[in-house]
Protein backbone atom coordinates (compact mmCIF):
# COMPACT_ATOMS: atom_id res chain seq x y z
CA UNK A 1 0.00 0.00 0.00
CA UNK A 2 1.29 3.39 -0.38
CA UNK A 3 1.47 5.90 2.50
CA UNK A 4 -1.56 7.51 3.04
CA UNK A 5 -2.91 10.41 0.74
CA UNK A 6 -5.96 12.33 0.45
CA UNK A 7 -8.36 11.92 -2.42
CA UNK A 8 -11.82 14.11 -2.90
CA UNK A 9 -14.84 12.78 -4.58
CA UNK A 10 -16.89 14.87 -6.41
CA UNK A 11 -20.15 13.44 -7.74
CA UNK A 12 -23.09 15.00 -9.23
CA UNK A 13 -25.56 15.99 -6.58
CA UNK A 14 -27.48 13.01 -7.13
CA UNK A 15 -28.12 9.81 -5.21
CA UNK A 16 -26.90 7.28 -7.93
CA UNK A 17 -23.69 9.09 -8.18
CA UNK A 18 -23.04 9.85 -4.89
CA UNK A 19 -23.76 6.59 -3.45
CA UNK A 20 -21.60 5.25 -6.22
CA UNK A 21 -18.34 7.22 -4.61
CA UNK A 22 -19.20 6.38 -1.48
CA UNK A 23 -18.62 2.28 -2.46
CA UNK A 24 -15.63 3.47 -4.17
CA UNK A 25 -14.47 5.41 -0.88
CA UNK A 26 -15.21 3.13 1.52
CA UNK A 27 -12.77 0.92 -0.09
CA UNK A 28 -10.02 3.77 -0.46
CA UNK A 29 -10.38 3.85 3.14
CA UNK A 30 -10.34 -0.03 3.60
CA UNK A 31 -6.38 0.89 2.33
CA UNK A 32 -5.84 3.57 4.56
CA UNK A 33 -6.43 6.10 2.16
CA UNK A 34 -8.62 9.44 3.38
CA UNK A 35 -11.81 10.07 1.05
CA UNK A 36 -13.11 12.96 1.64
CA UNK A 37 -16.10 14.72 -0.38
CA UNK A 38 -16.78 17.90 -2.10
CA UNK A 39 -20.96 18.29 -2.45
CA UNK A 40 -23.60 20.74 -2.95
CA UNK A 41 -25.18 21.98 0.06
CA UNK A 42 -28.14 20.08 -0.90
CA UNK A 43 -26.41 16.96 -0.05
CA UNK A 44 -24.83 17.77 2.95
CA UNK A 45 -25.36 14.80 5.66
CA UNK A 46 -25.35 12.21 2.60
CA UNK A 47 -21.34 11.35 2.76
CA UNK A 48 -21.03 12.40 6.79
CA UNK A 49 -23.76 9.85 7.51
CA UNK A 50 -20.83 7.32 5.78
CA UNK A 51 -18.50 8.91 7.87
CA UNK A 52 -16.59 10.85 5.56
CA UNK A 53 -16.05 14.35 5.87
CA UNK A 54 -18.11 17.19 3.54
CA UNK A 55 -16.90 20.36 2.13
CA UNK A 56 -19.51 22.48 0.71
CA UNK A 57 -19.21 24.18 -3.06
CA UNK A 58 -22.48 25.77 -4.12
CA UNK A 59 -23.88 24.78 -7.15
CA UNK A 60 -26.59 26.97 -7.56
CA UNK A 61 -27.88 29.96 -5.78
CA UNK A 62 -27.93 29.61 -2.13
CA UNK A 63 -30.98 28.69 -0.67
CA UNK A 64 -32.29 27.05 2.39
CA UNK A 65 -32.92 23.91 2.91
CA UNK A 66 -36.87 23.80 2.71
CA UNK A 67 -36.35 25.99 -0.35
CA UNK A 68 -34.38 23.95 -2.14
CA UNK A 69 -36.43 21.02 -2.12
CA UNK A 70 -38.89 22.71 -3.10
CA UNK A 71 -37.15 23.60 -6.22
CA UNK A 72 -36.41 19.98 -6.93
CA UNK A 73 -39.92 19.02 -6.63
CA UNK A 74 -40.92 21.83 -8.47
CA UNK A 75 -39.16 20.86 -11.57
CA UNK A 76 -39.71 16.92 -11.32
CA UNK A 77 -43.69 18.17 -10.85
CA UNK A 78 -43.59 19.91 -13.76
CA UNK A 79 -41.92 17.73 -15.95
CA UNK A 80 -44.00 14.53 -15.31
CA UNK A 81 -46.09 15.02 -18.37
CA UNK A 82 -42.44 15.05 -20.41
CA UNK A 83 -41.57 11.69 -18.56
CA UNK A 84 -44.66 9.78 -20.91
CA UNK A 85 -42.55 10.85 -24.32
CA UNK A 86 -39.82 9.37 -26.06
CA UNK A 87 -36.48 10.55 -25.45
CA UNK A 88 -36.46 12.70 -29.16
CA UNK A 89 -39.64 13.58 -27.66
CA UNK A 90 -37.81 15.07 -24.35
CA UNK A 91 -35.08 16.58 -26.12
CA UNK A 92 -36.39 20.18 -26.50
CA UNK A 93 -37.75 19.86 -22.41
CA UNK A 94 -36.42 18.09 -19.83
CA UNK A 95 -33.14 17.21 -21.66
CA UNK A 96 -32.75 20.83 -22.62
CA UNK A 97 -33.77 21.91 -19.08
CA UNK A 98 -31.45 19.69 -17.54
CA UNK A 99 -28.42 20.43 -19.87
CA UNK A 100 -29.14 24.40 -18.57
CA UNK A 101 -29.01 23.31 -14.93
CA UNK A 102 -25.97 21.16 -15.40
CA UNK A 103 -24.37 24.29 -17.37
CA UNK A 104 -24.89 26.28 -14.68
CA UNK A 105 -23.52 24.38 -11.99
CA UNK A 106 -20.38 24.53 -13.40
CA UNK A 107 -20.29 28.65 -13.14
CA UNK A 108 -21.42 28.31 -10.01
CA UNK A 109 -18.81 25.28 -8.73
CA UNK A 110 -16.02 28.06 -10.39
CA UNK A 111 -17.16 30.41 -7.32
CA UNK A 112 -16.45 27.82 -4.46
CA UNK A 113 -14.35 25.05 -5.51
CA UNK A 114 -11.06 26.89 -6.27
CA UNK A 115 -10.30 27.71 -2.43
CA UNK A 116 -11.83 24.33 -1.31
CA UNK A 117 -9.41 22.50 -3.26
CA UNK A 118 -6.56 24.98 -1.76
CA UNK A 119 -7.79 24.47 1.31
CA UNK A 120 -8.17 20.33 1.27
CA UNK A 121 -5.15 19.86 -0.85
CA UNK A 122 -6.46 16.67 -2.18
CA UNK A 123 -3.56 14.31 -4.12
CA UNK A 124 -6.72 13.07 -6.19
CA UNK A 125 -9.58 14.37 -7.60
CA UNK A 126 -12.17 11.93 -8.75
CA UNK A 127 -15.65 13.57 -10.28
CA UNK A 128 -18.46 11.59 -11.60
CA UNK A 129 -20.72 14.42 -13.56
CA UNK A 130 -21.36 15.17 -16.90
CA UNK A 131 -19.92 18.67 -17.51
CA UNK A 132 -15.98 19.86 -17.11
CA UNK A 133 -15.20 21.59 -13.65
CA UNK A 134 -12.47 23.69 -15.02
CA UNK A 135 -10.92 24.59 -11.67
CA UNK A 136 -10.39 20.72 -11.24
CA UNK A 137 -8.39 20.71 -14.26
CA UNK A 138 -6.27 23.73 -13.50
CA UNK A 139 -5.64 23.07 -9.44
CA UNK A 140 -4.57 19.17 -10.89
CA UNK A 141 -2.19 21.00 -13.11
CA UNK A 142 -1.00 23.27 -11.37
CA UNK A 143 -0.17 21.01 -8.35
CA UNK A 144 1.04 18.07 -10.76
CA UNK A 145 -2.25 15.84 -9.57
CA UNK A 146 -4.13 13.17 -11.82
CA UNK A 147 -7.59 13.35 -12.01
CA UNK A 148 -10.33 10.92 -12.21
CA UNK A 149 -13.71 10.77 -14.17
CA UNK A 150 -16.18 8.31 -12.99
CA UNK A 151 -18.66 7.19 -15.20
CA UNK A 152 -21.71 5.97 -13.11
CA UNK A 153 -24.12 6.63 -15.90
CA UNK A 154 -24.34 4.04 -19.09
CA UNK A 155 -21.06 3.48 -20.70
CA UNK A 156 -22.82 5.18 -23.59
CA UNK A 157 -21.45 8.88 -21.64
CA UNK A 158 -18.01 8.14 -23.40
CA UNK A 159 -19.44 8.37 -27.59
CA UNK A 160 -18.71 6.04 -30.21
CA UNK A 161 -19.97 5.61 -33.91
CA UNK A 162 -21.19 2.28 -33.31
CA UNK A 163 -23.18 2.80 -30.39
CA UNK A 164 -26.20 4.73 -29.04
CA UNK A 165 -25.91 8.44 -28.18
CA UNK A 166 -26.23 9.32 -24.18
CA UNK A 167 -30.09 9.28 -23.46
CA UNK A 168 -31.53 8.32 -26.68
CA UNK A 169 -32.43 4.59 -25.67
CA UNK A 170 -31.80 3.47 -28.98
CA UNK A 171 -31.06 0.01 -30.10
CA UNK A 172 -27.65 -0.82 -30.42
CA UNK A 173 -27.90 -1.93 -34.19
CA UNK A 174 -30.98 1.40 -34.89
CA UNK A 175 -28.14 3.46 -36.82
CA UNK A 176 -31.58 5.42 -37.88
CA UNK A 177 -32.26 6.43 -34.64
CA UNK A 178 -28.81 6.69 -33.55
CA UNK A 179 -28.66 9.42 -36.69
CA UNK A 180 -31.76 11.62 -36.02
CA UNK A 181 -31.19 11.74 -31.86
CA UNK A 182 -27.96 12.96 -32.04
CA UNK A 183 -29.02 15.68 -35.46
CA UNK A 184 -31.90 16.46 -33.40
CA UNK A 185 -29.89 16.77 -29.69
CA UNK A 186 -26.98 19.17 -31.25
CA UNK A 187 -29.77 21.15 -32.51
CA UNK A 188 -31.66 22.06 -29.74
CA UNK A 189 -28.56 22.09 -27.30
CA UNK A 190 -26.68 24.37 -29.73
CA UNK A 191 -27.18 27.65 -28.26
CA UNK A 192 -26.23 26.37 -24.04
CA UNK A 193 -23.33 24.49 -25.53
CA UNK A 194 -22.34 27.71 -27.14
CA UNK A 195 -22.48 29.62 -24.06
CA UNK A 196 -20.93 26.83 -22.01
CA UNK A 197 -18.07 27.02 -24.69
CA UNK A 198 -18.00 30.78 -23.44
CA UNK A 199 -17.59 30.03 -20.48
CA UNK A 200 -14.62 28.03 -20.51
CA UNK A 201 -12.61 30.67 -22.55
CA UNK A 202 -13.13 32.67 -20.08
CA UNK A 203 -11.74 30.04 -17.94
CA UNK A 204 -8.29 29.35 -19.74
CA UNK A 205 -10.12 26.26 -21.57
CA UNK A 206 -10.30 24.93 -24.78
CA UNK A 207 -13.87 24.98 -26.49
CA UNK A 208 -15.46 21.68 -26.88
CA UNK A 209 -16.97 20.34 -29.86
CA UNK A 210 -20.78 20.40 -30.85
CA UNK A 211 -22.53 18.27 -28.01
CA UNK A 212 -19.49 17.47 -25.80
CA UNK A 213 -19.77 19.02 -22.15
CA UNK A 214 -16.87 17.19 -20.86
CA UNK A 215 -13.77 15.17 -22.07
CA UNK A 216 -12.17 11.70 -20.62
CA UNK A 217 -9.46 11.87 -17.71
CA UNK A 218 -5.69 11.72 -19.42
CA UNK A 219 -5.13 9.51 -16.34
CA UNK A 220 -7.87 7.15 -15.50
CA UNK A 221 -11.46 7.03 -16.35
CA UNK A 222 -13.97 4.48 -14.04
CA UNK A 223 -16.84 2.93 -15.98
CA UNK A 224 -19.72 1.42 -13.57
CA UNK A 225 -21.15 -0.57 -16.93
CA UNK A 226 -20.71 -4.12 -16.33
CA UNK A 227 -19.12 -6.70 -19.59
CA UNK A 228 -22.20 -8.50 -20.04
CA UNK A 229 -24.27 -5.42 -21.17
CA UNK A 230 -21.16 -3.47 -22.66
CA UNK A 231 -21.72 -2.04 -26.45
CA UNK A 232 -19.30 -3.34 -29.41
CA UNK A 233 -16.95 -0.17 -29.84
CA UNK A 234 -15.82 0.92 -33.22
CA UNK A 235 -12.70 2.71 -31.20
CA UNK A 236 -11.87 0.27 -27.94
CA UNK A 237 -11.10 2.37 -25.02
CA UNK A 238 -7.84 1.93 -24.06
CA UNK A 239 -8.03 -0.71 -21.09
CA UNK A 240 -5.18 1.10 -18.89
CA UNK A 241 -6.86 4.49 -18.58
CA UNK A 242 -10.28 3.12 -19.21
CA UNK A 243 -11.16 0.67 -16.28
CA UNK A 244 -14.66 -1.08 -16.41
CA UNK A 245 -15.79 -1.48 -12.63
CA UNK A 246 -18.40 -4.78 -13.69
CA UNK A 247 -20.43 -2.53 -11.22
CA UNK A 248 -19.58 -0.50 -8.02
CA UNK A 249 -21.88 -2.07 -4.79
CA UNK A 250 -21.44 -0.29 -2.03
CA UNK A 251 -21.81 -1.92 1.69
CA UNK A 252 -25.17 -1.05 3.76
CA UNK A 253 -26.28 -2.48 7.15
CA UNK A 254 -28.06 -5.45 6.71
CA UNK A 255 -32.07 -5.53 6.32
CA UNK A 256 -34.40 -7.40 7.31
CA UNK A 257 -37.71 -7.95 5.63
CA UNK A 258 -40.54 -6.77 7.52
CA UNK A 259 -43.70 -8.92 8.39
CA UNK A 260 -46.71 -8.87 5.81
CA UNK A 261 -50.12 -9.92 7.02
CA UNK A 262 -51.46 -11.35 3.52
CA UNK A 263 -49.13 -14.27 1.41
CA UNK A 264 -46.69 -14.07 3.55
CA UNK A 265 -44.48 -16.54 1.49
CA UNK A 266 -44.91 -14.84 -1.88
CA UNK A 267 -42.84 -13.76 -4.26
CA UNK A 268 -40.86 -10.45 -3.14
CA UNK A 269 -40.64 -7.63 -5.38
CA UNK A 270 -38.66 -4.40 -4.83
CA UNK A 271 -40.41 -1.14 -6.45
CA UNK A 272 -38.14 2.09 -6.49
CA UNK A 273 -37.94 5.23 -9.00
CA UNK A 274 -35.32 6.85 -7.08
CA UNK A 275 -35.55 10.46 -5.51
CA UNK A 276 -36.50 11.99 -8.07
CA UNK A 277 -38.90 9.91 -9.68
CA UNK A 278 -40.99 8.68 -6.04
CA UNK A 279 -42.95 12.36 -7.09
CA UNK A 280 -44.31 10.40 -9.64
CA UNK A 281 -47.08 8.88 -7.07
CA UNK A 282 -49.89 8.39 -9.49
CA UNK A 283 -47.49 5.62 -11.43
CA UNK A 284 -46.12 3.93 -7.89
CA UNK A 285 -49.65 3.88 -6.78
CA UNK A 286 -51.23 2.06 -9.78
CA UNK A 287 -48.20 -0.44 -9.13
CA UNK A 288 -49.26 -0.90 -5.59
CA UNK A 289 -53.16 -1.68 -7.24
CA UNK A 290 -52.08 -4.00 -9.45
CA UNK A 291 -49.45 -5.89 -6.60
CA UNK A 292 -52.53 -5.43 -3.95
CA UNK A 293 -54.31 -8.29 -6.18
CA UNK A 294 -51.65 -10.68 -7.27
CA UNK A 295 -50.02 -13.41 -4.48
CA UNK A 296 -46.97 -11.27 -4.18
CA UNK A 297 -45.29 -9.39 -1.84
CA UNK A 298 -43.53 -5.68 -2.60
CA UNK A 299 -41.58 -2.92 -0.80
CA UNK A 300 -42.09 -0.10 -2.61
CA UNK A 301 -40.07 3.08 -2.35
CA UNK A 302 -41.87 6.23 -1.77
CA UNK A 303 -39.33 8.92 -0.83
CA UNK A 304 -40.78 12.07 0.83
CA UNK A 305 -44.12 11.40 -0.44
CA UNK A 306 -44.84 8.58 1.98
CA UNK A 307 -48.17 11.07 2.86
CA UNK A 308 -49.52 10.90 -0.52
CA UNK A 309 -50.56 7.04 -0.04
CA UNK A 310 -53.22 5.84 2.67
CA UNK A 311 -53.00 2.36 4.45
CA UNK A 312 -50.90 0.01 2.22
CA UNK A 313 -52.47 -3.51 1.24
CA UNK A 314 -51.15 -6.78 3.77
CA UNK A 315 -49.10 -7.38 0.84
CA UNK A 316 -47.45 -4.35 0.45
CA UNK A 317 -44.98 -2.37 2.45
CA UNK A 318 -43.72 1.24 2.24
CA UNK A 319 -40.73 3.33 2.93
CA UNK A 320 -39.41 6.67 2.55
CA UNK A 321 -35.83 5.22 1.69
CA UNK A 322 -34.18 0.92 1.81
CA UNK A 323 -30.53 0.75 1.64
CA UNK A 324 -30.67 -1.25 -1.81
CA UNK A 325 -27.52 -3.68 -1.43
CA UNK A 326 -29.12 -4.95 1.33
CA UNK A 327 -32.73 -5.63 0.24
CA UNK A 328 -32.19 -6.71 -3.79
CA UNK A 329 -30.36 -9.65 -2.90
CA UNK A 330 -33.48 -10.61 -1.06
CA UNK A 331 -35.85 -10.03 -3.50
CA UNK A 332 -37.03 -11.72 -6.81
CA UNK A 333 -37.74 -8.94 -9.00
CA UNK A 334 -36.96 -5.24 -9.21
CA UNK A 335 -39.39 -2.74 -10.69
CA UNK A 336 -37.34 0.79 -11.16
CA UNK A 337 -36.78 3.20 -13.28
CA UNK A 338 -33.11 2.38 -15.00
CA UNK A 339 -31.01 4.32 -12.83
CA UNK A 340 -27.26 2.84 -13.38
CA UNK A 341 -27.11 2.11 -9.67
CA UNK A 342 -29.92 0.04 -9.64
CA UNK A 343 -29.53 -1.27 -12.85
CA UNK A 344 -26.15 -2.56 -11.93
CA UNK A 345 -26.77 -3.65 -8.50
CA UNK A 346 -29.77 -6.29 -10.10
CA UNK A 347 -27.06 -7.62 -12.35
CA UNK A 348 -24.67 -7.89 -9.33
CA UNK A 349 -27.18 -9.35 -7.40
CA UNK A 350 -28.59 -11.59 -10.22
CA UNK A 351 -32.06 -10.35 -10.20
CA UNK A 352 -34.63 -9.75 -13.21
CA UNK A 353 -35.74 -6.37 -13.72
CA UNK A 354 -38.37 -4.40 -15.17
CA UNK A 355 -37.53 -1.33 -16.21
CA UNK A 356 -39.85 1.80 -16.64
CA UNK A 357 -37.84 4.30 -17.61
CA UNK A 358 -39.18 8.28 -17.70
CA UNK A 359 -35.80 10.79 -18.36
CA UNK A 360 -32.08 10.31 -18.85
CA UNK A 361 -29.82 7.09 -18.97
CA UNK A 362 -33.01 5.26 -17.98
CA UNK A 363 -34.06 4.79 -21.42
CA UNK A 364 -30.53 3.57 -22.04
CA UNK A 365 -30.59 0.80 -19.47
CA UNK A 366 -34.38 0.04 -20.12
CA UNK A 367 -33.20 -0.99 -23.82
CA UNK A 368 -30.25 -2.33 -22.52
CA UNK A 369 -31.11 -5.03 -19.77
CA UNK A 370 -34.01 -6.03 -22.35
CA UNK A 371 -31.91 -6.74 -25.67
CA UNK A 372 -28.94 -8.48 -23.45
CA UNK A 373 -31.69 -10.49 -21.85
CA UNK A 374 -31.73 -9.52 -18.23
CA UNK A 375 -35.10 -8.12 -17.69
CA UNK A 376 -38.13 -6.45 -19.58
CA UNK A 377 -38.70 -3.12 -20.84
CA UNK A 378 -42.04 -1.64 -20.38
CA UNK A 379 -43.36 2.26 -21.08
CA UNK A 380 -43.99 3.76 -17.56
CA UNK A 381 -47.96 4.53 -18.32
CA UNK A 382 -48.46 2.46 -21.09
CA UNK A 383 -49.44 -0.70 -19.75
CA UNK A 384 -52.59 -2.31 -18.12
CA UNK A 385 -52.42 -4.47 -14.80
CA UNK A 386 -52.82 -7.82 -17.15
CA UNK A 387 -49.49 -6.93 -18.84
CA UNK A 388 -47.73 -5.37 -15.80
CA UNK A 389 -48.49 -8.61 -14.10
CA UNK A 390 -47.93 -10.80 -17.40
CA UNK A 391 -43.83 -9.32 -16.89
CA UNK A 392 -44.14 -9.90 -13.03
CA UNK A 393 -44.69 -13.63 -13.80
CA UNK A 394 -42.18 -13.72 -17.12
CA UNK A 395 -39.38 -12.42 -14.84
CA UNK A 396 -40.33 -15.22 -12.12
CA UNK A 397 -40.13 -17.79 -14.57
CA UNK A 398 -37.84 -17.25 -17.39
CA UNK A 399 -35.05 -20.19 -17.04
CA UNK A 400 -33.24 -18.46 -19.82
CA UNK A 401 -33.12 -15.54 -18.26
CA UNK A 402 -32.44 -16.87 -14.90
CA UNK A 403 -29.70 -18.59 -16.04
CA UNK A 404 -27.83 -15.64 -17.73
CA UNK A 405 -28.25 -13.29 -14.76
CA UNK A 406 -27.02 -15.98 -12.64
CA UNK A 407 -23.88 -15.83 -15.01
CA UNK A 408 -23.41 -12.26 -14.89
CA UNK A 409 -23.63 -12.19 -10.88
CA UNK A 410 -21.20 -14.56 -10.76
CA UNK A 411 -19.09 -12.47 -12.94
CA UNK A 412 -19.53 -9.40 -11.20
CA UNK A 413 -19.22 -10.59 -7.93
CA UNK A 414 -15.71 -12.39 -9.50
CA UNK A 415 -14.21 -8.88 -9.59
CA UNK A 416 -15.68 -6.37 -7.02
CA UNK A 417 -16.04 -3.52 -8.50
CA UNK A 418 -15.33 -1.20 -5.54
CA UNK A 419 -11.69 -2.87 -5.33
CA UNK A 420 -10.95 -2.23 -9.01
CA UNK A 421 -11.89 0.85 -8.70
CA UNK A 422 -9.63 1.62 -5.13
CA UNK A 423 -6.85 -0.33 -6.96
CA UNK A 424 -6.77 1.78 -9.62
CA UNK A 425 -6.50 4.88 -8.00
CA UNK A 426 -3.61 3.39 -5.52
CA UNK A 427 -1.79 3.41 -8.74
CA UNK A 428 -2.27 6.66 -9.80
CA UNK A 429 -0.73 7.81 -6.32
Amino acid sequence: MTDAKTIAFFPEAAFGPALNSVGIAQACQARGHTPVFLTDPGMATVYAGYGFPEHLVNMSEPMEPEQMAKYWSDFINGHIPNFNKSPFEQIPNYVKDCWEAIVDTAKWAEKDLPGVLDRVKPDVVCVDNVVLFPAIKRYCQEHGKPWVRIISCSENEIEDPDIPPHLSGCGEADTACHDAFRARFNTVIGPIHADFNAFLAGCGEKPYPLGQFFETSPHLNLLLYPEPVKFKRREPLDPVRFVYLEGCVRQEAAYEIPAFTAHADAPLLYVSFGSLGAGDTGLIQRIIDVVAGLPLRALVNVGDYADSYGAPPGNVHLASWYPQPSVIPQVDCVIHHGGNNTFTECLYFGKPAIIMPYVWDGHDNATRVAETGHGLKMHRADWTAEQLAAAIQTCLSDRTMAARLAATSAHMQSRRGTETAADAIARLL
